[in-house]
C-alpha cells in the first residue's frame, strides 16, 4: 500500500515539475545549441557565446512562463553538470596543485571576508553587509550570499542587501569570465596556474567553468577543482558566523542552515574518487564528460538570462565600491600568490 501511494504521489509531482520548467529549460538548450554552432563554425568559445546569448535574452527571465525553468536550469542543471565533471578529475590533479597553491586559495577566502568587514566599517555600511558581500565574493557568489544571509540577524535592509549582492556578484562574475582569461594570457600562465587563478577569483561556479574551459580543457578542470575547494569552505564560514552572532546576543535569524557540503559537491567528489580508483570505464567517463559539457553550456545560457544590469545602482555608490574592491582584492591576492609561487606551484 505504501509503495502504491508513493508511486501515485510521484507522478503528479514530476508532471508538475516538467510543466513549470520545460519552457525555460528549452530556451536555455536552444541558446546552448546556438552557442555550440557558433563555436564550431567561427571558433568562438562556446561557454562565452552561451553566456552572451543568454544576456541578450535577459527579458525572458524577468517575468513570464520561462522564468521558473530558467531559474531551475541555472541552479539544478548547473549542479548536475558540475557533479558529472568529477568523473574527469583524479586525485593526481589535486596533488599536482601542491599545498602552497591550495594555501593561497584558502587564505584568499579568509582575507577577503576580513577585507569586507574592514571596508564596510570604513564606508559606514555595517558589519552585516561586509560579511554578506565579502563571503559571497570569497566563496561562491550568489549561493554563498543566500547561505550567509540565512544566519545573519535580520533588519529592514536585509532583503535589499541580499538582492544587491546576488545581482552584483553575477554581473562581476560575468565580467570576470570575459576579462580574466585575457589576463592569464597576458601573464603567460600555464594551464595549471591559469586554472588556479580563475578558480580562485571568479565568484560563481558557472562562470568559473566557462572561463576555465574557454582557455583549455586542463585549465577548466583545474579551475573547477579550485573553485570547489572554495565552495567547501562555505560550511565552516557559515558556522563561524552563526556562532559569533549567537555569542554576541544577536537576534535569532530563523534561517535554514546549509548542508555540510552541497549535494553537487558530494557528487563531484564521489565521481572523482571513483575515477581515481579506476572504477569508471573510459567509455563511461567520455559519455559523462559529454553530458557534463552540455549541462554546463545549457546552465550558463540560463545564468546569462538571469543577469540583470539595470538594478545594480539601487543600493548606492558605497556598496558598489565595496563589492568591487573585494573582487579586486581577491583577484590581486591570488594573482600575486600564483606569480610568486611559480606556474607549477613551487617557489622559483
Amino acid at each position: 500500500m505504501q509503495t502504491t501511494f508513493s508511486s501515485g504521489a510521484l507522478a503528479p509531482a514530476v508532471s508538475g515539475f516538467l510543466r513549470r520548467n520545460w519552457q525555460g529549460f528549452l530556451v536555455s538548450a536552444v541558446l546552448a545549441a546556438a552557442a555550440r554552432f557558433l563555436s564550431e563554425h567561427y571558433g568562438a568559445p562556446a561557454m562565452l557565446m552561451a553566456l552572451l546569448l543568454g544576456i541578450a535574452f535577459n527579458f525572458l527571465a524577468e517575468d513570464g512562463v520561462c522564468r521558473p525553468g530558467i531559474e531551475m536550469t541555472a541552479r539544478t542543471v548547473l549542479r548536475f553538470g558540475v557533479a558529472l565533471l568529477g568523473a574527469r578529475i583524479s586525485v593526481e590533479l589535486m596533488i599536482g596543485l601542491g599545498p602552497r597553491l591550495i594555501a593561497v586559495v584558502v587564505a584568499g577566502v579568509i582575507l577577503t571576508i576580513l577585507f569586507g568587514l574592514l571596508g564596510a566599517r570604513l564606508l559606514g555600511r555595517g558589519w552585516r553587509f561586509g560579511v554578506l558581500t565579502g563571503g559571497s565574493v570569497a566563496i561562491c557568489g550568489a549561493s554563498a550570499a543566500m547561505a550567509i544571509s540565512a544566519v545573519l540577524p535580520k533588519n529592514e535592509h536585509s532583503e535589499r542587501n541580499l538582492i544587491f549582492t546576488v545581482l552584483s556578484v553575477t554581473v562581476l562574475s560575468t565580467m570576470a569570465m570575459i576579462v580574466y582569461p585575457i589576463l592569464t594570457e597576458a601573464f603567460d600562465f600555464d594551464n595549471e596556474a591559469s586554472g588556479v587563478f580563475l578558480g580562485g577569483t571568479i565568484h560563481d561556479v558557472a562562470q568559473v567553468v566557462g572561463a576555465g574551459f574557454s582557455v583549455s580543457e586542463e585549465t577548466g578542470e583545474v579551475a573547477t577543482l579550485v573553485k570547489l575547494i572554495r565552495v567547501a569552505m562555505l560550511a565552516p564560514v557559515v558556522l563561524v558566523v552563526s556562532v559569533l552572532v549567537r555569542r554576541h546576543g544577536a537576534d535569532d535569524t530563523g534561517g535554514k542552515r546549509p548542508p555540510i557540503l552541497p549535494l553537487f559537491v558530494v557528487g563531484f567528489l564521489a565521481f572523482a574518487t571513483l575515477n581515481s580508483l579506476g572504477l569508471i570505464p573510459s567509455a563511461v567517463v567520455e559519455a559523462m564528460s559529454g553530458l557534463s559539457r552540455w549541462a554546463l553550456l545549457i546552465s550558463i545560457a540560463a545564468v546569462g538570462m538571469k543577469t540583470s544590469l539595470k538594478r545594480i545602482l539601487d543600493v548606492g555608490g558605497h556598496a558598489i565600491a565595496l563589492i568591487v574592491s573585494e573582487t579586486l582584492f581577491i583577484a590581486l591576492f591570488v594573482l600575486l600568490g600564483v606569480t610568486l609561487l611559480g606556474h607549477g606551484g613551487e617557489l622559483p
